[in-house]
């Protein structure tokens, strides 16, 4: 019963940190298009597809 507790409790952990490291990320694209940073726009979207 601990196990599978502290299996759920780990794979919810890993959904949350997946969302929040895309939220920053999104974050970053936005700042990088609004700045028409395009080398950056191009390696954060690589970043994108990767995750």
């Amino acid at each position: 019963m601990l196990n599978k507790n502290l299996r759920k409790n780990s794979v919810k952990l890993s959904d949350v940190h997946r969302a929040n490291i895309q939220k920053r990320l999104e974050h970053r694209l936005e700042v990088a298009r609004s700045n028409g940073d395009e080398n950056l726009i191009r390696i954060l979207e690589a970043e994108m597809r990767q995750i």
